[in-house]
Parts: C-alpha cells; sequence; structure tokens
C-alpha cells in the first residue's frame, strides 16, 4: 500500500514539475521569425558563402593549395614587363566542388583575409555556370559568372544579400 501511494506521489509531482516548465516558457517571448520577411542572422562562425577582396590579395597560392577540394584557381597580374607581380589578375571559385572547410580562410596571410566565409546562407544558383564565382578588378564581393551564351560575366540573379558589409575574420 505504502508502495502504491509512493508511486502516486512521485507521478504526481513529475506531472506539477513538467507544467511547471511548461508554465516557465509559456512568457518568454518567442523566437519565432517570419521568413522570408525577417532573416536569421547566423553566429559569427558560421560558414557561408565565400568572398573575395582584389584589393587584399597578394596572390601568395596559399588558399590554392591549402583547398582539399581543388575549387580554387587564381592568376597572378603581370607588370608591363611581363614579370608577375603581387596582385591578383582573377580569381575563381567552384561552389559546386566547395565543402566549405574554411582550410583557404585560415591558410590566407592578410589581414583582413582577402577570402572569407560570409553569414549569407541564401546562395542560389540557377544554372550550373552560376555556380563558378570570377573576380576580376572592379568586381563586387560576391563574384559574376561566366555566361557561355552571352560569352560575358554577369551578375548572379537572385541572391539575397544579408549584409552589405561582409564581417571579416581577422
Amino acid at each position: 500500500m505504502i508502495k502504491y501511494f509512493a508511486n502516486v506521489f512521485n507521478n504526481s509531482r513529475a506531472i506539477v514539475q513538467g507544467h511547471w516548465i511548461t508554465l516557465k516558457y509559456m512568457f518568454k517571448p518567442a523566437v519565432t521569425i517570419h521568413y522570408p520577411d525577417e532573416k536569421l542572422v547566423p553566429f559569427e562562425k558560421f560558414r557561408g558563402a565565400l568572398l573575395f577582396d582584389q584589393q587584399v590579395c597578394i596572390s601568395c597560392n596559399l588558399c590554392v593549395k591549402a583547398c582539399p577540394s581543388n575549387c580554387i584557381q587564381l592568376e597572378n597580374a603581370k607588370n608591363e614587363t611581363g614579370k608577375k607581380i603581387a596582385k591578383v589578375e582573377w580569381y575563381s571559385i567552384d561552389f559546386g566542388k566547395c565543402n566549405f572547410c574554411r582550410l583557404c580562410e585560415e591558410a590566407c596571410p592578410t589581414k583582413p583575409k582577402s577570402v572569407w566565409h560570409s553569414l549569407d546562407y541564401e546562395v542560389i544558383f540557377v544554372k550550373r555556370d552560376e555556380m563558378v564565382r570570377c573576380w576580376k578588378k572592379d568586381f563586387p564581393f560576391v563574384g559574376k559568372y561566366f555566361d557561355r551564351k552571352t560569352q560575358d560575366f554577369m551578375d548572379a540573379e537572385g541572391q539575397v544579400s544579408i549584409h552589405d558589409v561582409q564581417p571579416r575574420r581577422s
């Protein structure tokens, strides 16, 4: 008989404890956002789309060597005499091959980093050509893709940028 009442007491205590937790969270503000009108801002260590700053890059090729999926390519700029200089002529990343490991960012010796993961999580690719982003002089941080039909570099359509200026890790 004592066992029966002990069992009833323990189960009642568990029910009251569960209701207390529910009541405690009932009066906290909601964390739901109204997507797509509102966007979540990811944590600082989030690995979003790769961005590139041609002005900062010293064309050291460390990011190319560090990439395990071999998705980064670059070409050094040359001066008038044809000698290579510490600037990059063009830089490309194939997002179809990239596994977002961040080894390219860690290998970059420049401060601020010339290649870094942004906080953008809504990267849209409509065609395979859009997955290969290229950066040349005066291209934006998000890069452009080469369209084979028009034989020209085009801006990616439909890409939503969460931040105007992307935070970089130093």
